[in-house]
């Protein structure tokens, strides 16, 4: 019984030949690490192509449409089961894998027919809100490529520092070619027609001046300073001196010496 049971033993030790159970076993175990290895192989080649199906069944977009995904820009060229082909606005060719097309956000610019763009203009705060108003939406409705409907608008946006920001807002075709070209020609003409009709448009900095420590002419548009055109009309503000104001502000109109004016 000793003996046998010893061979038992040795059988499963090391002498591979003689158990059978010791061949199944080791397949089983070979299989199982066989299949984790092709799955996860397949794993993304799969959700591709399901990712890729979805995209054709459902068509969130179509070959042709202008999109932005993953930080590229470009009209789509082909959705293949794996992957979708993106040539970018400056020629380059993108390709995108269908699952993280599918999984991130997609913006389709040329869903609709229609696209609005829109740009801050800025405005001296002495300068009028209606005049501004009035110049920036007739220049806009001037460019080409700037639709009728829905007009233009200009919406006062916010009181900043150097002065009142406005915010002018026109549609255009939705295609990028339209949208860059509308684009640059409003902002050339808006500010063009806002400097030739007197409209301060203020630097990003602040600047002090004490105008009765400079020249007679600073603060006078009708006499010019770089910054503040003067109005074809001649309505220009009058510039108001340090002076004058304090001399207000005295009892009895003394000066800031203590003698009378």
């Amino acid at each position: 019984m000793d003996q046998v049971g010893s061979a038992d033993c040795r059988c499963h030790a090391g002498n591979n030949r003689c158990c059978p159970i010791h061949h199944a076993c080791g397949s089983v175990r070979g299989s199982g690490i066989g299949s984790i290895a092709i799955g996860f192989a397949f794993k993304d080649i799969l959700q591709n192509l399901l990712a890729g199906i979805l995209i054709l069944l459902r068509q969130p977009f179509s070959v042709g449409d202008q999109v932005v995904s993953g930080g590229h820009e470009g009209t789509v060229e082909r959705i293949e089961t794996r992957a979708t082909l993106i040539k970018t606005c400056d020629g380059r060719h993108v390709v995108i894998t269908n699952s993280d097309i599918y999984t991130d956000a997609v913006t389709v610019n040329t869903a609709f027919e229609q696209r609005r763009s829109q740009y801050d203009v800025q405005i001296g705060c002495s300068d009028s809100w209606d005049d501004a108003k009035e110049i920036m939406l007739k220049a806009a409705k001037s460019c080409e490529g700037v639709l009728d409907d829905p007009e233009p608008e200009a919406l006062p946006w916010s009181i900043a520092d150097s002065g009142n920001n406005f915010r002018l807002r026109w549609w255009t075709k939705s295609d990028r070619a339209s949208v860059v070209h509308t684009f640059s020609r409003v902002v050339e003409t808006v500010y063009k027609e806002l400097d030739r009709n007197g409209i301060d448009m203020p630097y990003p900095t602040q600047v002090v001046l004490f105008h009765d420590q400079t020249e007679e002419t600073d603060g006078d548009r009708s006499r010019h300073r770089e910054g503040w055109p003067a109005r074809p009309d001649g309505s220009n503000p009058k510039p108001r001196r340090i002076t004058d104001a304090l001399a207000e502000r005295q009892p009895d109109g003394e000066n800031l010496g203590g003698k009378k004016a």
